[in-house]
């Protein structure tokens, strides 16, 4: 949705059309389009909100339709829904990051960036911005996650201070991501293309990965490869967080997973910014 209609404003024309041809009336539905045209982030912002709403009713389909076959391979009496909801946290917050990718590239195709270059202020400083703001929205997602969670049956084994700390570790994860999905963005410069860029790097991460089953059950030739995953590492952590047992190893791998992917991705998109911008 949001690559087909990157700054709102061609979303707005589409839903006049759409209105008028329903019956509503050209007035009312030129209204629509005025109200939209006063801040291109409405239009944005609801067409992410359908996205969310629409494409997080599927793990929610499998908590309750897949719990029968999945949890053979779990500990006795542990819930299929209780093992998937942390690594249903950290998928979101991947997907979520997304956003940067696709909202830097539109700004760069609309002179955005290049307006922002001409002001006294650092380089950093903009795409930082970006990524807190795709951090802010994973808040609202991370916590729209926790209310379906709970009204599909998953609960807290380790009580709420271990839990609180895992979504922290999750939103950390988001941020980290931002700043690759910063790079491709810039290094794209299309929110289509940014898009379609976007999901060769975060398939392997998400799919091949301890997420949703436990790494023991998957073929040995992709056990290495899914073991040392960030978002194995993540799902691991925020797991151990939220059902109890040994916390420290997970938590401080990765953490230093998100620290290696900054150091690596914001230098590297600060000078893409330079040279694109």
């Amino acid at each position: 949705m949001t690559s087909r209609f990157p700054d709102g404003q061609d979303l707005a024309q589409h839903g006049l059309e759409v209105l008028a041809i329903e019956g509503v009336g050209v007035p009312a539905a030129q209204r629509v389009l005025d109200l939209v045209g006063e801040n291109r982030q409405v239009a944005g912002l609801g067409a992410q909100f359908v996205h969310l709403a629409g494409g997080q009713f599927l793990p929610r389909g499998v908590a309750v339709g897949g719990q029968q076959g999945f949890e053979k391979t779990l500990p006795p009496g542990l819930p299929y829904v209780d093992y998937m909801m942390p690594g249903i946290f950290v998928q979101v917050t991947v997907f979520g990051a997304m956003n940067t990718a696709i909202g830097l590239a539109a700004d760069l195709q609309t002179g955005l960036l290049e307006r922002f270059r001409s002001l006294p202020m650092s380089r950093v400083a903009v795409l930082a911005g970006r990524t807190l703001a795709d951090l802010a929205r994973n808040v609202l997602v991370v916590a729209l996650m926790t209310g379906l969670g709970f009204a599909v049956g998953f609960r807290i084994h380790n009580g709420a201070g271990p839990f609180l700390a895992g979504l922290v570790l999750v939103l950390a994860f988001g941020l980290a991501m931002s700043w690759v999905y910063a790079v491709i963005g810039l290094a794209v410069g299309d929110p289509e293309t940014a898009q379609a860029a976007g999901f060769p790097v975060l398939a392997p991460l998400v799919f091949a990965s301890s997420a949703f089953i436990p790494v023991a059950t998957m073929p040995g030739w992709l056990q290495a490869f899914a073991a040392h995953r960030p978002v194995s590492y993540s799902a691991s952590a925020v797991r151990a967080l939220v059902l109890g047992g040994p916390t420290a190893t997970y938590v401080w791998d990765s953490l230093a997973w998100y620290a290696a992917i900054i150091l690596v991705f914001a230098p590297l998109g600060a000078r893409l910014y330079r040279r694109t911008a």
